[in-house]
């Protein structure tokens, strides 16, 4: 008996030595791509403390009993070695083996990963083996602050176990003669670790065993840039379920905006990003750091735009620069932005000529030939009086004008290119000058931009009227007449009276006309001295005034002033008397109008506080209110919406264009508060009054609502032009061209997030009572943080007072690729209508942007969704996304989920990520019930498939590969359709997407125990 026992033990030893062989062989190539270029470990979470195959002398690791393990050492074809161990004593009963490795430092670890890679025998393939044979090993540890004396005798029981070690697969002598490599790996949880160092050891209880590597590590969450914040190295807490808090330091040239924050979690990752840091002045955001602006650039403010190209005229030579320093000859204003080009003084104006009448003077201009770059030129003139000797113009003196000259509109300032001059001196020299001046005139040595001209008044008419003298005076009245000169040039037309009370300015003044020499002046007040003057008009125009005449009215009469308060007195009482007439007149009329005021109110509050779906608003969310509701819609505007201060708003680039006028970018600069990037929507010129209140139309809903994931309103400008609609800036625009310019950029778990962030925003619009008719990827906006927020309220409305009502369109566009069948068919749209285009949008998202049912006419998508057809999951999708979007596309709308379930649903996917593992593209994971899937339509042959997703350019192509079956492109992968040349990405999706849609409804069918 003992010599077979000697003889089955020596033959199951040259079988495990077949099986090294077999390792050996298939580990040199396999094994070792694991090993960077230096022998570390690639993932940047992990710290490796100990990793046998990067060992290159020997690992000193212990065995007891001594001929328990056995460590062998071979080289690779590298010439590195190759460290095992191996047990299998499986003929032998009660196996106590122990295997020990040196002391290992913690470093800065709270809890250690150990991996084993090994391969086991499955005892079932040992021919002979008794009962004690096992398919199990056990790992234990044990926390040292110093390393073990050589000497230190080994006592298993002060070692902690951590688990039993299984394998998924095992090898058989079948795999031996095959040499099949059954390699199993296996990670375990050490700790909490709170000693210096640690020993590991590997206990066989008499398995058939090799342990072909050990690698212990822990996690940490690497250093990184974030927002412009540094992060660094940290490790996370011992208690798994806590994030670490980790505040970032601005990098170099950038300042807080808001404190920038991340957690650390368990498994290294860095979460939940809050905060951010910016760029200072002069810096610009490139690659993750502010780099200074070049010279020819600039930034003015704080933040992360882009450094700006210097404006016309100026120039910057230095780094860093924070404006653009005006070149020579060209200014800059004190209000003027450092965005806006240098200019400079305007021109004279041109062509300065006068005209003169009998009293009136006309100057006349043109423009400045140069401007000088600026819209604000006015003009100045100045007027000076000079007398000469006989002609002798040196002696010629030249004083300022008389304070009398009258300038209409008045002499400085002048918008317009025209002035009229009165009351001037007869037979006098004027020179006027006329200035051209804009915001810069003054800043530099240039000289005055004037143009002149000299006036001799002696061409005027001479006075034609004589003494004016009072005839009577009453206490508002007084008659006045006066004398013609003699010989007048020409007939007299008429006269004019010019008067005004002396104690007043002669810039106020009233005047009347005659065609008698004579006038009874009245309207005047008692005891006051007027000013009179009276000139001709003649068929040549106005004479010169004549000299100035005072004259004041009668003082008040005791008597008179008595009987006129009893007058006062009687009317009073009369007019008391009537109204308390109309008194109770009113309050018999108001009785009745505040019943039908308050039926009115009461009817309104019904209104504003019932919506559609049975959706009941919680507390703190309002209800929506229609602006069509008011009758003057500009109440709307002021009542939900903002006025801002036009000076408050810095625009500093233009960014697209919408529907009304521009978009731009720019800074929201509020005293008392800080600088904030907005988004400015503007009314282009000549726009109607419908235009206008179209265009504030959409401030009036936004003003209305109050949530992180709706684009919040800054405020308005309706008092001055531009007409402006203020909102916050997001950074990276509409979220359809942001996807598709990151494709494959982001893990599932992101994409659900922001799908979660829009989920948020409709489920708010849906609590106040409202659809918004548009709900597209276009209309989301996603912020620096990958935030979404639902924008773009044109088309939405209101849902109406039934509970089962929908809103019923009466024109314009509808986007039929977004839109529910119901409401494409008969205009209801409604919060389950949203639901639907909600599902599109879910698409879009996971398909990275891509357009709905690609090129399909509106026609073939309206008819297609009638017959049953769907979306398929586009690439990568998890079947959890897809079967939510097949829900939000049900035909009956009352099947279709509330924004309230997808909501809780999408949080309990984040919760719990593994349920997002599972993609549409995995064969194994077709759905158990294919009723919860739509009818998707068969295809007769290759070429209708093709035509059906206007594809068919690639009938030739699946044709000459032998692919002509349904059957045979339902397996084809993502390879097939490269190898058989089809080489534009957009296209490779499109098709692959409706091959998977294509192999479930096959599927579905074999399972029904029907043959394609």
């Amino acid at each position: 008996m003992p010599l077979t026992f000697m003889w089955r033990e020596k033959d199951f030893k040259r079988c495990w030595s077949g099986h090294s062989r077999a390792w050996r062989e298939s580990m040199n190539n396999r094994f070792f791509t694991q090993r960077g270029e230096k022998g570390q470990w690639k993932s940047d979470t992990r710290v490796v403390l100990l990793d046998t195959t990067t060992v290159l002398g020997e690992l000193d690791w212990k065995t007891y009993p001594v001929n328990g393990w056995d460590a062998i050492t071979e080289m690779d074809e590298q010439n590195r070695p190759i460290h095992t161990f191996q047990v299998c004593h499986v003929m032998e009963p009660n196996q106590n083996n122990w295997l020990r490795s040196g002391w290992i430092q913690r470093q800065a670890a709270q809890r250690v990963y150990v991996e084993m890679r090994f391969t086991l025998r499955d005892c079932n393939s040992i021919p002979w083996v008794s009962g004690t044979c096992k398919e199990t090993f056990n790992l234990f540890y044990l926390q040292t602050d110093e390393p073990l004396p050589a000497a230190t005798r080994f006592r298993p029981l002060d070692y902690a176990k951590v688990d039993t070690i299984a394998a998924d697969e095992s090898f058989t002598q079948t795999d031996l003669g095959d040499r099949v490599l059954r390699l199993n790996t296996e990670v375990r949880e050490v700790g909490p670790v709170t000693h210096k160092g640690f020993y590991l050891a590997f206990q066989d209880v008499g398995a058939c065993i090799a342990l072909v590597s050990v690698k212990v590590f822990y996690k940490r969450c690497p250093s990184t840039l974030r927002s412009l914040a540094a992060f660094p190295d940290t490790v996370p807490h011992m208690d798994s379920s806590s994030l670490v808090e980790v505040r970032g330091a601005c990098v170099e040239n950038a300042e807080e905006r808001d404190t920038p924050k991340l957690y650390c979690g368990a498994d290294g990752d860095w979460l939940v990003p809050l905060g951010h840091c910016v760029c200072s002045i002069g810096h610009e955001e490139m690659d993750g750091y502010c780099r200074a602006c070049r010279p020819g650039s600039f930034k003015a403010f704080a933040g992360n735009s882009k450094c700006s190209k210097c404006p016309l005229h100026s120039s910057s030579h230095d780094q860093a620069a924070t404006i653009c320093h005006c070149d020579k000859g060209f200014y800059r204003a004190v209000k003027d932005p450092a965005t806006m080009a240098c200019t400079r003084p305007p021109s004279a104006p041109r062509n300065l000529v006068s005209l003169i009448n009998d009293t009136a003077l006309f100057l006349q201009w043109m423009p400045p030939r140069d401007s000088g770059g600026r819209e604000d030129v006015t003009y100045n003139v100045l007027c000076q009086r000079c007398d000469g000797s006989d002609g002798d113009r040196a002696a010629t003196r030249c004083e300022p004008c008389e304070p009398d000259l009258r300038f209409i509109p008045r002499p400085l300032g002048l918008t317009g290119t025209s002035v009229a001059i009165l009351d001037y001196a007869t037979h006098a020299s004027y020179t006027f000058h006329v200035e051209a001046v804009n915001g810069v005139t003054g800043l530099g040595v240039a000289a005055r931009s004037l143009a002149n001209v000299s006036i001799n008044t002696h061409q005027s008419g001479p006075a034609l009227v004589g003494a004016v003298r009072k005839d009577w005076a009453s206490q508002t009245s007084i008659a006045l007449s006066w004398s013609e000169v003699e010989q007048p040039p020409s007939d007299i037309v008429d006269y004019e009276v010019k008067y005004y009370e002396k104690e007043q300015e002669q810039l106020s003044y009233s005047s009347t006309r005659t065609r008698n020499p004579s006038v009874v002046v009245t309207g005047l007040r008692p005891s006051t001295v007027y000013i009179f003057h009276v000139r001709a008009r003649t068929a040549a125009g106005y004479s010169a005034y004549s000299p100035t005449f005072e004259f004041a009215t009668a003082a008040e009469d005791p008597d008179v002033a008595d009987q006129g308060q009893v007058l006062v007195v009687v009317t009073a009482s009369v007019g008391g008397f009537s109204l308390l007439v109309i008194l109770t007149l009113f309050l018999l009329i108001t009785g009745r109008c505040q019943g039908y005021i308050k039926a009115r109110m009461k009817s309104e509050e019904k209104r504003r506080t019932r919506f559609h779906s049975g959706h009941v608003p919680f507390s703190g969310i309002k209800t929506y209110v229609d602006p069509d509701t008011y009758e003057d819609p500009t109440q709307a505007v002021e009542e939900f919406a903002k006025e801002i201060d036009p000076s408050y708003i810095c625009i500093e680039r233009v960014i697209g264009a919408g529907e009304f006028g521009e978009v731009c970018s720019g800074r929201l600069r509020i005293p008392g508060r800080m600088d904030i990037a907005v988004a400015i929507k503007t009314l282009k010129g000549g726009y109607m009054e419908q235009q206008r209140r179209d265009f504030l139309r959409e401030a009036s809903i936004m003003g209305q609502f109050n949530s992180p994931n709706i684009i919040r309103l800054e405020g308005v400008v309706t008092r001055s032009r531009p007409v402006m609609i203020v909102v916050e800036y997001m950074e990276n625009g509409a979220l359809d061209s942001f996807l598709r310019t990151r494709d494959g950029q982001f893990t599932v778990l992101q994409l659900v997030g922001m799908l979660r962030g829009i989920t948020a925003g409709m489920n708010y619009l849906s609590d106040m009572g409202y659809i918004h008719r548009d709900l597209a990827a276009r209309n989301i906006l996603v912020d620096a943080n990958l935030v979404c927020k639902v924008s773009d309220f044109g088309m939405s409305r209101v849902l109406e007072d039934d509970i089962e009502a929908a809103y019923t369109a009466t024109g314009g566009k509808i986007p039929i690729r977004w839109t529910a069948p119901e409401a494409i068919a008969y205009g209801k749209f409604s919060s389950a209508s949203d639901v639907w285009s909600y599902g599109i949008v879910m698409w879009e998202v996971m398909s990275y942007g891509e357009r709905p049912y690609w090129e399909m006419s509106n026609q073939d998508v309206i008819l297609s969704i009638e017959e049953g057809y769907r979306l398929p999951a586009p690439m990568g999708c998890p079947v959890t996304l897809h079967q939510l979007m097949l829900h939000c596309w049900q035909k009956e709308f009352g099947q279709r989920p509330r924004f309230s379930d997808v909501l809780s649903f999408l949080d309990k996917l984040i919760i719990n990520p593994s349920s997002l593992l599972t993609l549409v593209n995995d064969a194994q994971s077709f759905p158990d019930s294919p009723e919860s899937l739509p009818d998707y339509p068969l295809f007769i042959s290759i070429g209708d498939w093709l035509d059906s997703i206007k594809m068919s350019q690639y009938k030739n192509n699946f044709l000459a590969a032998g692919y002509t079956t349904l059957d045979s492109i339902s397996t084809m992968s993502i390879d097939d359709i490269r190898r058989i040349g089809i080489c534009l990405i957009g296209h490779q999706r499109r098709i692959i997407s409706s091959i998977q849609s294509l192999r479930l409804q096959l599927h579905h069918i074999q399972q029904s125990g029907f043959q394609v």
